[in-house]
């Protein structure tokens, strides 16, 4: 159990110094144990029941006195694979985090090691917090971009790609970041409503930068999106151009063969009255012929540029 003050930085606290500033906003985290015996401390009104295994999403719900809410943030080393979930419930006093993972208490110590502030507010920590969130997600998604021009050249270079597993990976990331974002942006509009009057119209302003930073990270995450879709677009049209080659190529190869199986069927029937048989030129002049039909083919085809 940890509580802390909002003053120029996160200053850590006894649970008693909350009520001794009444004026300085807190935050607090705490267990499921923890808050199911400590909760009427708070003096929120509700009966939040913080279960892991049935928080499924981002979302804040605002109540007669308070809003609460959950957070599912996914770990962006193993972006399908691992996530923290927690829950947490605000009022005009501070902010309680339920957090049994240790990703809230995570982020309030790195936010206290590196902000500093002129003007504390619950708003100003809500962005913190918040933006702590994405931090890393502008490098994630520069690394995404990077590796998607690197296939595309790849591609275009003629290289090509094994299969597309890879690029079925990063679209798979990009889209699990994308239900993420959007998530945020809904529970970031639920404190922007500020129903309860809970923030001040000066602060809002932390939530309304918020918002606008969230917009510009789903609006690049929604175009390597679709840049994935250019890149395996582009992979299949290398596909079809190398096959239509291979094509072209057994085509020429086999009509180049149809005189010469021609000629070999004829003078294989062996007929009794076949005049070449008798003929001591004949083996020489049907070499001659072959060579002059596939030099022909050849020749003719290098002028129409089908080779």
């Amino acid at each position: 159990m940890q509580f802390y003050l909002l003053e120029d930085t996160i200053q850590p606290c006894r649970a008693e110094d909350l009520k001794n500033n009444k004026n300085d906003k807190y935050v607090a985290v705490l267990t499921t144990p923890e808050w199911e015996r400590e909760r009427d401390r708070f003096d929120m009104g509700i009966e939040l029941e913080p279960n892991a295994g049935k928080i499924h999403n981002t979302k804040a719900e605002v109540n007669y006195d308070s809003l609460t809410g959950t957070f599912q943030i996914p770990d962006r080393k193993h972006l399908k694979d691992k996530d923290s979930r927690f829950a947490f419930a605000l009022d005009e006093k501070g902010i309680v985090f339920i957090d049994d993972s240790g990703k809230a208490e995570q982020m309030i110590d790195s936010i206290r090691r590196t902000k500093h502030w002129r003007s504390p507010s619950l708003e100003r920590f809500l962005y913190d917090f918040l933006e702590e969130i994405i931090e890393d997600d502008l490098s994630i998604l520069e690394q995404f971009e990077e590796e998607l021009n690197s296939m595309e050249e790849a591609i275009l270079s003629s290289q090509g790609l094994e299969d597309l597993v890879r690029v079925n990976e990063v679209r798979s990331d990009i889209r699990v970041l994308l239900v993420h974002y959007e998530q945020i942006i809904d529970l970031t509009q639920e404190l922007e409503e500020n129903e309860n009057g809970f923030f001040s119209e000066k602060n809002l302003r932390y939530i309304h930068l918020f918002m606008n930073l969230m917009a510009r990270r789903y609006d690049y995450a929604e175009s390597l999106r679709d840049y994935t879709m250019q890149v395996r677009d582009l992979y299949n049209a290398q596909l079809e151009v190398r096959q239509n080659r291979t094509m072209t190529l057994l085509t020429v190869i086999t009509t180049i063969f149809m005189p010469l199986t021609l000629i070999a069927g004829w003078y294989g029937m062996n007929f009794r009255y076949m005049p070449e048989l008798g003929w001591y030129l004949s083996y020489p002049v049907v070499i001659a012929i072959s060579i002059l039909i596939v030099i022909f083919c050849l020749v003719f085809f290098k002028k129409k540029k089908w080779l």
